[in-house]
C-alpha cells in the first residue's frame, strides 16, 4: 500500500490568525477614557492608596510613561475616576414618575446598592474619609451626588417649593443610606434585598413623621398611600407596624402616652 503524505502543518499565522491582525490604535479621546475606566476599576476593588500607576498602566496594557502622558499622576487619575463614578451613582436615583411611590423608591435603591457592591473598596474609602488620596475634590463630587439624590427624591415626591423640616428629612435619610450601606459592607448581616427593602420602608416612615410637621407634605402622602398596592414596601412597612402595635404591652403605653395631659 502507497504511503499517504501527511498534510502540511498550518503556518504560525494560519494557527492564529488574530495574532496576525494588526492591532488598533487608540485615539487621543479613547486612550483617556480607557485609563479612567481602568482606574476606576482598579479604585473600586481596592483603597486608592493601594493602587499605583504601574498597577494602572498594567490593568490597561499600557506602559507608565504613557499613564504619564495623559495624566500628571495618580492624584489627577483618582479625581477623574471619582467624577466618572459620580455621574453614575447621580444617575441611579433616575427614574420614571410612574407607578407607587415606595415601589419607584425600591428600583433606585436596588440600582444604588448594585453600585455599592460593584465599587465596594472604593466606596467605603471615600465615604469613610481614610483614603490619602482624598482631596477637596473628592468631597465636592459626593456633595454633588448627595445633592442629585435629593433632588431626585423631591422630584418624585412632587413637592414644587419643599420646607427645611422636607429637606432635612431627605437628607438624613441620604446620609443614613450611606452609614447603612457602608455597615452592610463591613459583615453583610442579611441579604442586600432586605436592606433595599428597609431603606425605602425607613424613607417612608420619616417622610410620615415630616408629614405631621407641614399639612401639605400631609396631603400629598394621602395620594401617595392610596395610589401603593398590598404587596409593595409602604403596605409590608404597614403591616409589620400594625403587628408591633397590636402587643398589649406596647398598645397600652402608647394609648397612655396618646391622651392629652391632665390639667
Amino acid at each position: 500500500m502507497a504511503s499517504r503524505t501527511p498534510p502540511a502543518a498550518p503556518r504560525a499565522e494560519e494557527q492564529h490568525p488574530a495574532a496576525r491582525a494588526p492591532r488598533r490604535r487608540l485615539s487621543v479621546d479613547e486612550r483617556r477614557e480607557q485609563l479612567i475606566a481602568v482606574a476606576l476599576q482598579l479604585f473600586s476593588d481596592r483603597a486608592p492608596e493601594d493602587v499605583s500607576i504601574d498597577d494602572i498602566a498594567a490593568a490597561a496594557g499600557a506602559s507608565r510613561p504613557l499613564v504619564y502622558h495623559y495624566f500628571p499622576g495618580k492624584q489627577a487619575l483618582y479625581e477623574e475616576a471619582l467624577r466618572r463614578a459620580g455621574r453614575e451613582l447621580a444617575g441611579r436615583f433616575e427614574e420614571p414618575g410612574e407607578g407607587p411611590l415606595s415601589e419607584r423608591l425600591y428600583r433606585v435603591m436596588g440600582r444604588y446598592l448594585d453600585f455599592v457592591q460593584s465599587h465596594a473598596a472604593g466606596f467605603t474609602a471615600l465615604l469613610r474619609g481614610g483614603s490619602v488620596v482624598a482631596g477637596p475634590d473628592a468631597g465636592a463630587v459626593i456633595d454633588q451626588v448627595r445633592l442629585a439624590a435629593q433632588e431626585q427624591i423631591l422630584l418624585h415626591l412632587g413637592v414644587p417649593d419643599p420646607g427645611p423640616t422636607l429637606r432635612r428629612t431627605v437628607r438624613a435619610w441620604i446620609a443614613n443610606a450611606e452609614i447603612s450601606s457602608l455597615d452592610w459592607l463591613a459583615d453583610k448581616p442579611v441579604p442586600v434585598e432586605t436592606l433595599q427593602l428597609h431603606l425605602v420602608q425607613e424613607l417612608v416612615a420619616a417622610l410620615t413623621v415630616a408629614a405631621a410637621r407641614e399639612p401639605e407634605l400631609a396631603s400629598l402622602l394621602g395620594e401617595f398611600f392610596a395610589a401603593e398596592r398590598p404587596d409593595g414596601p409602604t403596605a409590608r412597612l404597614v403591616r409589620d407596624l400594625a403587628a408591633a402595635l397590636a402587643s398589649p404591652t406596647l398598645a397600652d403605653s402608647l394609648l397612655r402616652l396618646a391622651a392629652p395631659p391632665t390639667p
